[in-house]
């Protein structure tokens, strides 16, 4: 096969938020696609009436931007196989409906849902696995004329013959399924819309999907697609079924372990590249030590073939270091534009200066939201009503300190050299400790009692602004 005519999908259904688990499946077929120089297809699968909603739709699109997965076709960037949502295509599946009707392979079941939930629990009560018995594929013309008289609904359903499908799955390897399994299935809705099963394979087959890498959860419905895809004159894809991402107890990853949607993350101010990093590190290697990735070095390491069976565990720890290493890594001009795109207001302070407090602080910083409040320490009034203030300025010589570290700073300070042996020998001649003295120059500067290095911290504030918080300082006495 030709790169060119490698063609993967992400389909997504708008029914809710983009989650962990579909995001890291967009991811790797994106990957997929890059790598090899194939298309990357985002088809919308909307024919959920019910729940599917235009908003969330329009969060997918926007979630997809944010990590960074664009799309050769699809919503917005129409191509040659549109339209690409599955609601503006209904009379292409009819069509398809429609010619295998003409070719006996399907028939009308009139079968209620009571009846139908009837005879699975039924089954169930036996110990037999639940499936249709296909008893309308033996209706006559009198008995249709009779249902449709009565004015029972149908479904259209699809002939399954006992065999055995067999496919060769890049992550499974050989799986074989047994038709008699799930016997004849439902490809259109009495409602006049196809089911999921029917759609995704005539769309696949239809824009032409080379390979369809999605969740394991689609494994058991791959023999299915495979019968339609054969009696549409399809092209049969190839398959790679991805493990499921699961929380820290072994269940699948769910909101019980904590946020799954990449719009909590996106607002928590965890860099896209983060996120695209550790949801390509679940159920992939590299086949080397290598953790932290740019995108470009992702596409460049990227190979279906190194995709793992085994389940993957969503580690928030885990997460949140590759956070904090995506951001040492991020040149600073880079970072002071993401913060100033959030909203963060440092018009006080110049590009180049900002940028410096950005070096000194973000060590310590995993997203753009910490980043943000570890620079408050600079454009925030400190608040010295907690509790380690009170402690501290309650001492019977903070006030005695106070001024002498106004005093050293003041006078001693000068060219940018920031006087750390004046202060030391400060402290010395009041005679106390430096538990006591240390502390509450930076609860006046900061609000807490421990934090960054003075030496480097007082020179980012300046002169000027460490005098005046110790002048608000003193004035609490």
């Amino acid at each position: 096969m030709e790169n060119a005519d490698i063609r993967v999908r992400f389909a997504p259904s708008p029914t809710g938020e983009l989650h962990l688990g579909n995001a890291r499946t967009a991811i790797f077929n994106w990957l997929f696609a890059r790598k090899v120089g194939g298309k990357f297809i985002l088809r919308i699968e909307d024919t959920d009436q019910e729940r599917s909603r235009l908003e969330y739709q329009k969060m997918i699109l926007e979630d997809l931007r944010w990590l960074g997965l664009d799309w050769d076709e699809g919503p917005e960037k129409e191509g040659t196989f549109g339209p690409y949502l599955q609601s503006e295509r209904l009379e292409i599946y009819r069509d398809y409906a429609r010619r295998l009707e003409e070719n006996g392979l399907t028939y009308l079941c009139y079968c209620s849902s009571e009846e139908l939930e009837s005879r699975r629990i039924e089954a169930q009560a036996k110990g037999v696995a639940p499936r249709y018995d296909n008893r309308c594929r033996l209706l006559t013309e009198e008995d249709k004329r009779r249902h449709v008289q009565a004015g029972h609904k149908a479904v259209i359903r699809f002939k399954v013959e006992p065999e055995r499908v067999k496919i060769q799955d890049w992550v499974r390897g050989e799986v074989e399924f047994d038709t008699a399994l799930f016997g004849d299935f439902v490809i259109f809705k009495s409602d006049g819309y196809p089911t999921f099963h029917f759609a995704v394979a005539v769309d696949d087959g239809l824009m032409k999907v080379s390979h369809v890498i999605r969740g394991e959860d689609h494994l058991s419905n791959t023999p299915r697609h495979v019968l339609l895809f054969r009696a549409m004159g399809f092209q049969i894809p190839q398959f790679a079924h991805l493990s499921m991402i699961l929380g820290s107890d072994g269940a699948r990853l769910s909101k019980r372990h904590g946020a799954t949607s990449i719009g909590f993350y996106r607002e928590e101010g965890f860099l896209p590249e983060a996120l695209l990093n550790y949801l390509a590190l679940l159920g992939w290697s590299s086949g080397d030590d290598q953790e932290i990735f740019s995108r470009e070095e992702l596409t460049q390491k990227f190979s279906i073939e190194r995709i793992v069976g085994s389940s993957a565990i969503f580690n928030p720890e885990k997460f949140h270091w590759v956070g904090t290493q995506q951001i040492r890594r991020f040149r600073l001009a880079a970072l002071r534009q993401r913060l100033e795109a959030r909203g963060n207001d440092f018009s006080k302070i110049g590009s180049d200066h900002l940028e410096k407090m950005i070096g000194f602080v973000r060590e310590r910083a995993a997203t753009l939201k910490e980043l943000g409040s570890e620079l408050e320490v600079f454009v925030k009034e400190p608040g010295l009503e907690s509790e380690e203030a009170k402690k501290a300025f309650s001492s019977s010589r903070a006030r005695e300190i106070l001024e002498a570290l106004k005093h050293v700073l003041e006078n001693e300070w000068k060219d940018e050299a920031f006087p750390v042996k004046s202060l030391s020998s400060c402290q010395k001649s009041l005679g106390v400790s430096g538990a006591e003295f240390y502390p509450l120059l930076r609860i006046s500067l900061t609000g807490h009692a421990h934090g960054p290095e003075l030496k480097d911290l007082c020179p980012l504030m300046g002169k000027g602004e460490v005098l005046r918080r110790l002048e608000k300082a003193l004035k609490k006495f």
